[in-house]
């Protein structure tokens, strides 16, 4: 449902009708919720396409009325008529022209202009994703064909190793990030014991780069209890936080601290974390220094070392409620905390099990 009250206050402060102390209150509003924000821009380009849409309108018409006097001249018209029409309305023609060009060329760079934020975001902001391995092993297929070694057989499925995922749930539900398994046609998950299980995707979130898998194997008999809980309000500034993950074959720890409240530009769902991250990392957990899960590793900053960014657990729990509201799907999760007190080595014994490489098929 839409809050029209905020969409009020929009055209207010477009249109210049808010007092100053109200106008300030809305643009320090601005400076933080990244939303609201993004309204106001396209609001105003609305505005600007209505605007020039009323201009090609008015020119419209007085391009119809001049024809039609043209028309109506027309079955008299001599040289000197057709010359004392144009003295009569090349200012008008010339002005109509000229707004149409304006508004042709403005109109395409207002379409550039929203285009290179998002081109920028992209190149900018960098998901977690096991390419290398991919590519490696199409380099190896395409050397096979050249050499002929694999001619007679047909090519083997290969695994692409897109990142990580953990348990939520002892009964065999696992998340991990939404673009891990995009584009998958089977998904395997694998921890460092040599646990391997094949999952499906019954739930997607892409909006919050989101997915969570169920275990649908005959074999397996529950994880038992898991070891920490789901953190439902926010950390804080400088918190000690560590993750583990797969970005190559053995799983790999790291640690930091969280270095801001609100993830890559000033997204509010997420936060930003000081741990050096590789492709692979995407989809692991990250716990704070109690064992607490706060947030899914998602990405990271091209170009700034140290700067990556996580989905806080408050809309992986929403994750698990539509689950609930869309498809009656109850998630049963862990109620007690095992970590807290424990030495990090011991925390990490702990997690392990419960953090899986998943490898993805195509």
């Amino acid at each position: 449902m839409f809050d029209y009250s905020i969409y009020e206050q929009i055209e207010r402060y477009l249109g210049g009708g808010m007092v100053a102390e109200e106008k300030v209150a809305f643009e320090a509003l601005l400076q933080t919720d990244t939303r609201l924000a993004e309204k106001v821009r396209e609001h105003q380009t609305l505005l600007k396409a209505m605007r020039q849409h009323g201009q090609r309108q008015s020119l419209q018409q007085k391009l119809n009325l001049m024809h039609t006097e043209m028309v109506a001249e027309s079955a008299a018209a001599s040289p000197s008529m057709f010359k004392v029409f144009w003295n009569k309305h090349r200012q008008t023609m010339a002005v109509a022209a000229s707004v149409s060009l304006l508004s042709v060329f403005g109109t395409l760079w207002s379409v550039q202009q929203l285009k290179e934020p998002v081109q920028q975001q992209t190149a900018r902001y960098v998901e977690l994703r096991r390419e290398v391995e991919r590519i490696k092993k199409e380099q190896r297929a395409i050397i096979d064909g050249i050499m002929g070694t694999e001619a007679e057989k047909p090519a083997p499925r290969t695994a692409r190793f897109s990142g990580t995922g953990f348990a939520v749930s002892s009964d065999g539900y696992i998340v991990t990030n939404s673009h891990v398994i995009e584009g998958a046609d089977s998904v395997m998950i694998e921890n460092k014991a040599g646990l391997r299980f094949k999952v499906n995707a019954v739930y997607r979130d892409k909006t919050h780069d989101l997915a969570i898998l169920k275990i649908e194997d005959p074999a397996f008999e529950g994880f038992g209890k898991l070891p920490y809980t789901f953190k439902t309000t926010e950390s804080d500034l400088g918190e000690k936080v560590f993750t583990l993950g797969y970005p190559r074959e053995d799983i790999v720890f790291g640690e930091g601290s969280l270095s801001s409240s609100t993830g890559f530009e000033g997204d509010t769902t997420a936060y930003q974390i000081s741990i050096p991250l590789n492709p692979g990392n995407s989809g692991g957990p990250l716990l704070d220094d109690k064992g607490n899960l706060i947030g899914i590793i998602s990405g990271k900053q091209a170009g700034q070392e140290g700067a990556a960014f996580a989905v806080k657990s408050a809309y992986l729990l929403k994750v698990l409620g539509d689950m609930l509201t869309t498809d009656s799907t109850k998630v049963a999760l862990p109620r007690h905390n095992h970590l807290a007190g424990n030495g990090r080595p011991q925390q990490l014994k702990k997690l392990k099990d419960y953090v899986f490489v998943v490898k993805v098929y195509n």
